[in-house]
């Protein structure tokens, strides 16, 4: 399935059904009356957040979202059939913006969330509404209230756990290979995943989902390069693994470079938790590795993990600290969340 995390779309509720002008005439009933039902009302739009997506590919081929009309009202009071609602199903971090692209509608972050983006137009009155004691007879109904429409912008941030960034050929491809089910393009040449890719990874009791972005280089929150098109599927992630590859020459130069775009980004990416490290420690030779550790531990200001997603070296390693980290925060979540819920007026 294509990756495709922008899209725009038209959306259009409907509109009510017209009342009805009708008259009872039955053998037997001597002051039959006005006897016109209502229109029904037109369906509305919704979008809702659904767990077994993680594309907005549907919407490159159905671009145009209409719901359904209400019916007219008919005799004998009959209200008419109300329209189907309209309902766009899509993936949970899912952000809705107006035309504009910054005006935020709604952000489905979560299984089940839902809103109404338009509501449809209510059914006309039939005559019988309009009887009273004046005006036995009327001969007049309303028209159905017409529906709403508009454009709209689906923007897509994964949800993650874990976020995992670096220079292009830092070997995210292959560690995301490594510790999950997922089968990510790889080759010897930059920029060989163009679209972000997700694994669920498990290590010992604790499962998380991993999100391989692709590689940044210097100035990607200003376009260049892939730009900073998928950053935002990192402002998610609870926890972010930054691979530097051990076998350039400036290490150091390299993880600054990628931290300066993360921070240049801003949504408070450069404040989540980082794991740095240092990847391919089979392809260094010993004498240089203790020194690249040293350089890359000061730099980063922490303990650098040594790990080989090609020969599984030190990745349990990588794997446990990444769990513990998820551990805490989904434990901090839940603290939260139950004291928002002990709480009421």
């Amino acid at each position: 399935m294509k990756f495709l995390d922008t899209a725009k779309v038209y959306i259009s509720s409907g509109a009510g059904g017209n009342g009805c002008v009708a008259f009872r005439r039955e053998k037997f009933i001597e002051y039959g009356g006005p006897w016109g039902g209502d229109g029904g009302k037109g369906g509305d739009v919704w979008a809702e957040a659904v767990d077994n997506l993680n594309t907005l590919i549907d919407y490159r081929y159905q671009q145009h979202v209409r719901a359904r009309n209400g019916e007219g009202g008919m005799g004998k009071e009959m209200t008419g059939a109300g329209g189907d609602d309209a309902v766009l199903r899509v993936p949970m971090g899912t952000q809705i913006f107006e035309e504009d692209g910054e005006t935020l509608i709604a952000d489905l972050s979560r299984t089940g969330d839902r809103i109404m983006l338009l509501r449809g137009g209510n059914g006309g009155f039939g005559n019988a509404h309009f009887k009273s004691s004046t005006n036995q007879a009327p001969r007049h109904a309303n028209p159905g209230q017409p529906g709403e429409e508009k454009i709209i912008v689906l923007q897509l941030k994964l949800i993650a756990d874990v976020g995992l960034i670096g220079l292009p050929n830092a070997g995210k491809s292959t560690f995301l290979a490594r510790v999950s089910q997922a089968k990510p393009k790889i080759a010897d040449y930059p920029f060989t995943t163009l679209n972000p890719q997700l694994g669920v990874v498990r290590i010992d009791t604790t499962d998380f989902v991993l999100a391989d972005l692709p590689g940044l280089i210097e100035g990607a929150h200003e376009g260049v390069g892939l730009g900073d098109r998928f950053l935002g599927h990192a402002e998610r992630c609870g926890v972010i693994l930054h691979l530097i590859d051990g076998t350039e020459s400036e290490i150091t130069r390299a993880y600054k470079t990628i931290r300066a775009e993360v921070a240049a980004y801003g949504h408070g990416l450069a404040e989540k938790p980082e794991i740095v490290a240092l990847n391919k420690v089979d392809a260094i030779p010993r004498s240089a590795l203790a020194k690249k550790r040293a350089a890359l531990k000061k730099a980063c200001g922490q303990d650098v993990f040594m790990m080989s997603g090609v020969s599984g070296d030190g990745v349990d390693e990588v794997l446990r600290a990444l769990a513990a980290e998820i551990t805490e925060r989904r434990a901090k979540e839940k603290k939260s969340r139950a004291a928002t819920r002990a709480w009421a007026p």
